[in-house]
């Protein structure tokens, strides 16, 4: 390969790098709806995770709960969200007790667990009858 071959791949090459150094510096837009989300699929993941004691998961869950019910009601105040009805801010809309637990459970005079458990169809003679294992 010629000289002038390789400056060109050289430069094609530094200039790929620059374009993805300049991208990954951009900062990342992430909207109420999918704020909200993330906390609470971290709130699940604590109210599901095994290895959790009893009140390790208490401790978990409460530090979450203050900040779910913060972002549920950014969401709820969230005018720009009828402006762009994504079909992630329709689908957090129509499943209303899912995707405001806090609120929901509140409305519903219920713990968020069980208002979680509920809307999911799960009883606890469902949870006791299933069992473990390899399928």
């Amino acid at each position: 390969m010629s000289l002038s071959k390789k400056l060109r791949h050289l430069s094609f090459i530094a200039a790929a790098a620059a374009s993805i150094a300049f991208i990954s510096t951009a900062p990342a837009q992430a909207g109420s709806v999918e704020n909200l989300e993330r906390e609470r699929a971290m709130v699940l993941q604590a109210i599901l995770m095994p290895d959790l004691g009893p009140d390790e998961r208490l401790v978990k869950i409460g530090a979450s709960q203050r900040r779910l019910v913060d972002l549920e009601r950014i969401v709820l105040r969230d005018d720009s969200l009828t402006a762009r009805p994504t079909p992630a801010v329709r689908t957090a809309f129509k499943n209303y007790d899912l995707t405001f637990l806090m609120h929901a459970a509140t409305e519903k005079k219920m713990l968020m667990v069980d208002n979680w458990f509920t809307a999911m169809g799960l009883t606890t003679q469902s949870i006791m009858s299933t069992h473990s294992g390899p399928r």
